[in-house]
């Protein structure tokens, strides 16, 4: 059961104006989780505890570390969920910050992915290299140790089990049925006995069979060479080759071939490194290294990043999980349904301080970089604040124009936080409303779009807007901001020298230059800044341009509708890869052979 605290307390007076301070003496004896909030109203950190009102209270009594002072200092409020047991509040968590994605709740935020093989569910099945897991009803194998290993991996399967490699069927043969990769379901009746051997053929070698299958080749190898076949022997001995050389270069790790993952971990002074070695068929075949900071305990946070790791980034759970004694093992069986041990001794023991041990030097080797550079940009968005006469500017957001002689106009924004590029929130806009090359109205029109969207959306605004341009571009963001939004948010322009560089900071009403040291930490941030978004929106543009020319030169040519300027737009990626295509190719993508001839020959009079 979960019970969510209302926006009431029992007095009937709204929360929302009642001090923190008298809150706390509100909080229950009970397990849930816990938001904090900005002056925004922002929640800014999610946590869970198994007694809401011990956790909570520790955050605003003792002394801190600076990450964590840091995190205090910017709370306003805080509301929280009472759950029924830890297993619950574990769930909720999740949930949470999955949903409010908090700037605090960094453990899963790179977007770390890794590669495996992918056998679909599908009448016709194809093998495919991947990097997320779904639930679709396919076989999944990995994950494998780089994306070379995935890859060199699926060209030798390709070469064994010629599966369907189109993703919609052809009306007629490709290249892959030609050269022995496919036995051509398109225009073959290719039986549902044949793709199960195929596939029952891929599974035994994936799981560890690959000694058979090469057993297998290298009788095939002596058939033909003794049939005088010199040809196919030769490829037959290529294939085992190949086998030798991606599937057996590892020494075997464990006498059983339970694929296992061991989990290790190291905290100090505020900070998280775990590691995962993935152990596959009795081998290590690769590890996650994961450094992190954390606001809470470090055993209940471990948790939190084994739910993630596995239900929310997705990594394929194996038969068997190794954790650390210290660690909850029962929460994590029952989280995952699947089995978790803590060995007392032998190799498992060994394998599970060996993944500790690595954690504790990888902590201790990154700290000093890690601090440094926290330091450094942390002092530098401070420095910049100072400089122009504002608070701390935590979150920028910088926007760009780029166009060509007022063809295919676009904007780019991208957002700092804490001095250190937030991708997730970089968004980037066609321009709708401006006929040709006009800065001015290009830059009111993204602004407006962008702010009216996160007003609408109860969206966090930025401490600091940062403009690609002079005095102009400045009035223009602030005739939106402050005319037509009632929004006060300091906007600066940044100017660029001859050599297009960064050059000039501008800021105020009317605008005034502001002289930093070219060679301080809060110039360097507004390099790093203003090259990040020209760089977004450039190569935003350049997308855009290419499938402008792409579908232009289509255009003329008999035979091309919309559909078919997709689909080839879709199988080729450019305009380039279209050009350099040859008529079997282009009909590949399954274009009439009449229609790739007409296509061909408009490129090759345009050149």
């Amino acid at each position: 059961m979960i019970v969510e605290k209302t926006a009431e307390s029992e007095g009937g007076k709204k929360l929302t104006s009642i001090s923190v301070k008298q809150k706390l003496m509100l909080l229950p004896d009970q397990p849930g989780c816990y938001l904090m909030k900005n002056e925004f109203g922002k929640v800014i950190y999610v946590g869970k505890a198994k007694v809401l009102k011990n956790r909570v209270k520790s955050y605003f009594s003792g002394t801190h570390d600076g990450k964590t002072q840091r995190l205090v200092s910017e709370i306003r409020d805080f509301e929280y969920i009472v759950t029924s047991t830890e297993m619950e509040a574990l769930v909720l968590e999740m949930n949470l910050i999955k949903k409010h994605d908090p700037r605090y709740n960094v453990m899963l935020k790179d977007d770390k992915s890794y590669p495996y093989l992918k056998i679909t569910a599908e009448k016709q099945p194809r093998l495919l290299y991947i990097r997320k897991i779904k639930k679709d009803g396919g076989k999944y194998f990995g994950p494998f140790v780089n994306a070379y290993a995935a890859q060199e991996t699926k060209k030798l399967l390709d070469r064994i089990f010629p599966l369907r490699k189109c993703d919609t069927m052809p009306k007629r043969v490709c290249l892959y049925y030609h050269i022995g990769q496919c036995l051509g379901p398109c225009v073959y009746d290719v039986t549902e006995q044949e793709n199960k051997k195929m596939v029952d053929g891929i599974v035994k070698f994936l799981n560890g069979g690959y000694q058979d299958v090469k057993n297998e080749l290298s009788e095939k190898m002596l058939e033909a060479s003794e049939a005088l076949n010199f040809e196919r022997a030769k490829e037959l001995r290529d294939q085992i080759q190949h086998i030798e050389a991606v599937m057996e270069k590892q020494k075997m790790m464990t006498a059983d071939l339970v694929d296992r993952d061991v989990f290790g971990y190291h905290f100090d002074k505020g900070w998280m490194c775990v590691q995962v070695f993935f152990i596959r068929q009795g081998k290590v075949i690769a590890r996650d290294i994961s450094v992190f900071p954390f606001y809470g305990e470090a055993n209940e946070d471990l948790l939190t990043f084994i739910g993630q790791f596995y239900l929310q980034k997705n990594h394929l759970l194996p038969k068997e999980i190794l954790l650390p004694q210290e660690v909850d093992a029962n929460l994590v069986s029952e989280l995952l349904q699947v089995k978790v041990l803590q060995p007392k001794k032998g190799q498992k023991k060994e394998l599970v301080e060996l993944a500790t041990k690595n954690a504790s030097l990888a902590l201790h080797e990154k700290f000093a970089l890690i601090e440094q550079d926290e330091a450094r940009t942390i002092k530098a968005v401070e420095n910049l604040g100072e400089r122009i006469g504002i608070a701390a500017p935590y979150r920028i957001e910088a926007f760009d124009n780029s166009n060509i002689h007022g063809t295919d106009p676009v904007s780019a924004m991208v957002v700092f936080v804490d001095g250190k590029p937030y991708k997730k929130d970089y968004r980037k806009y066609k321009i709708k409303s401006v006929e040709g090359p006009d800065d001015y109205a290009s830059m009111k029109e993204v602004v407006r779009r962008r702010y009216t969207r996160v007003l609408r959306e109860e969206g966090e605004l930025p401490s600091l807007i940062l403009i690609d341009g002079g005095k102009g571009q400045i009035s223009a963001a602030q005739d939106v901001l402050e005319n037509e939004l009632n929004l006060f948010i300091p906007v600066a322009g940044l100017s660029k020298d001859e050599k297009h560089r960064t050059s000039q900071l501008w800021i105020g009403d009317p605008p005034e230059m502001i002289h930093l040291a070219r060679n301080s930490q809060e110039f360097y941030l507004l390099q790093r800044i203003q090259d990040e978004v020209h760089r977004f929106a450039i190569s935003f543009h350049r997308k855009v341009r290419s499938k402008s020319m792409f579908e232009s030169t289509l255009d003329s040519i008999a035979g091309i509708g919309d559909k078919r300027k997709k689909m080839l737009l879709r199988h080729f990626g450019s305009l380039k890869k279209l050009k350099e295509a040859s008529v079997d190719e282009i009909q590949a993508a399954g274009v009439p052979k009449p229609v790739a001839e007409l296509i061909e020959k408009a490129f090759l009079s345009n050149e």
